[in-house]
């Protein structure tokens, strides 16, 4: 049998603990009975009201956190309240929202310019505060969005980059647990608490994976972390790092009747979805990261994105992922946006994102940190001109280069585009920075047909052989680039003859109908006509 792993650490706090593994970044679906009982904040009320009850609802939280604790804790706690009645802060928030800004994004931008001042700083005690601030922010953000932070499981050990005071003081320690954190600090609010409550703590063991339930010891005496045997430390990377495109895989391959290899994967809605992902399948050819956002403070919660990215990532093993990023405007608003001019003036896809850039940052943030956990393609939404990416690369290299001076392990995913406006499809050729393409052909029917989003079912059929015959040119200009269709025309079998003509190899389809498809692609020869004997 394999020897445990055990990692060097730092110790934080004195003890030994040992425990299944909570990992901080997976998320947690809240019960029925731990949903909230009224609307959320920003439901509630509109504007600089909605964050001004999701202040005084946090305020309320912390202020139940402190009763009945000791001195130091309630000093922690006392500090974090100060900063959400700071009025300063309320003044910098108001600022941004004379600019124009979201109330939410003005608040998450004025929050993190604060944590990015303290991440600067030359003291680690001021440096270690940083996360007291990311705290009350994300705290804050969760009662817009009524999605309170989660406890976790009494006696597990914490596994995660570091941890929030509030968090520590929720917690009941009674039962025994741990922390184990990937950076930390001996400074930090949460080592201070640890060492006060005799909680076992090490800190900078660098990131490893685990499982979430995983058997875990921590040993705060001589520093370390052992783990079980097949866990594994993960190496950072240069933020620099950007691999070549990497939408297709040899996993999930099947052959027409003449012998030519077709790719099969499948589309998500839902992080849920991923369970309908099977070896049999080429991974994820499109999640809809826009059905994960359901309130613009969802959207701005970089740290609940990230976990979702990474769920879906960390189940797709060695498959690849790709996300498209949020596809919001236009017939898909998203509550507590409707504010924006933007919005008023029916963007939606990229020009939204790079009409308010504060939403993709967060975003692009987000989709960084998690290309660390597999191997994730970003897709960019409704695409018309070859300047909105070089904007959008832009966007994401400047994020990159931010997290790289916090020291957060990210890489640059490919990025390439979702093909559903008619005016890319006939200039693919002129997209030279795309690292891949993927026909949707939802969007490229309905504006080919000059249809209305209710009408597009009953003039799909009408409006196919139009499409199939520009899905045939727009497949000639894409230079050797990966090249895929993850529309709803990829998941009828009477459409297939045609993509195959058209030349498509890689199919993405809803989970449902992936075993019709599949089906019909082994009865076909590769210029769509039935084999002999079908």
């Amino acid at each position: 049998m394999a020897e445990p792993l055990r990692l060097k650490a730092k110790s934080a706090s004195p003890g030994i603990a040992s425990g299944p593994a909570f990992l901080a970044e997976e998320p947690k679906a809240p019960s029925a009975a731990e949903q909230p009982d009224t609307a959320p904040a920003s439901r509630a009320v509109g504007g600089y009201g909605a964050l001004e009850k999701a202040i005084d609802i946090s305020i309320s939280e912390l202020e139940d956190l402190a009763d009945g604790a000791d001195a130091e804790s309630r000093d922690i706690i006392d500090f974090q309240i100060e900063v959400l009645r700071d009025p300063s802060i309320a003044e910098a928030t108001g600022a941004r929202l004379e600019a124009d800004e979201n109330v939410v994004f003005a608040w998450v931008a004025t929050l993190d310019a604060y944590i990015g001042e303290l991440e600067a700083a030359d003291e680690e005690q001021m440096r270690a505060r940083a996360v007291d601030i990311l705290d009350i922010k994300n705290r804050v953000l969760g009662a817009l969005a009524g999605t309170p932070i989660a406890d976790f499981p009494p006696g597990s050990v914490f596994v995660g980059k570091d941890m929030e005071p509030s968090r520590f003081l929720a917690h009941d320690w009674s039962k025994g647990g741990g922390i184990a954190l990937f950076a930390g600090s001996t400074a930090g609010h949460v080592a201070l608490l640890a060492r006060a409550k005799s909680v076992p703590m090490v800190i900078g063991t660098g990131r490893f994976s685990a499982a979430d339930g995983d058997p875990v010891s921590v040993d705060g005496n001589a520093g370390a972390v052992i783990l079980q045997a097949g866990s594994m430390l993960i190496p950072p990377l240069a933020p620099a790092q950007e691999p070549a495109g990497d939408t297709q895989t040899t996993g999930g391959e099947l052959r027409t009747a003449d012998g030519v290899p077709i790719l099969l994967s499948i589309n998500i809605n839902d992080p849920a979805e991923i369970h309908a992902l099977d070896p049999a399948t080429a991974g994820v050819g499109l999640m809809r990261s826009e059905f994960s956002i359901t309130s613009v403070a969802d959207a701005a919660n970089e740290e609940q994105q990230l976990a979702i990215y990474r769920r879906v990532l960390e189940q797709a093993g060695d498959r690849p992922v790709t996300i498209r990023m949020l596809d919001i405007g236009g017939d898909k608003p998203l509550p507590g946006l409707e504010d924006l001019p933007a919005l008023a003036s029916g963007l939606r896809g990229i020009r939204l994102l790079l009409a308010r850039p504060e939403i993709a940052r967060v975003q692009a943030r987000a989709l960084l940190r998690a290309a660390v956990f597999g191997r994730l393609s970003v897709m960019l939404p409704m695409v018309t001109f070859p300047d909105e990416i070089d904007r959008m690369r832009d966007i994401f290299r400047e994020e990159a280069e931010k997290l790289g001076r916090r020291a957060l392990h990210h890489r640059m995913p490919p990025i390439g585009i979702m093909v559903e406006v008619p005016a890319a499809a006939l200039m693919l050729d002129a997209f030279g920075a795309a690292a891949f393409f993927s026909f949707g052909t939802n969007d490229l029917t309905q504006y080919l047909a000059a249809s209305a989003r209710d009408d597009i079912d009953a003039d799909a059929g009408k409006a196919a052989p139009a499409v199939l015959r520009l899905l045939a040119q727009a497949v000639k200009l894409t230079a050797g680039k990966p090249v895929s269709i993850c529309g709803d025309m990829a998941g009828n079998p009477h459409y297939l003859p045609g993509l195959l003509a058209a030349g498509l190899r890689h199919f993405s389809v809803a989970p449902a109908r992936r075993p019709a498809i599949r089906s019909a692609i082994i009865g076909l020869n590769a210029d769509g006509t039935k084999a002999a004997g079908e």
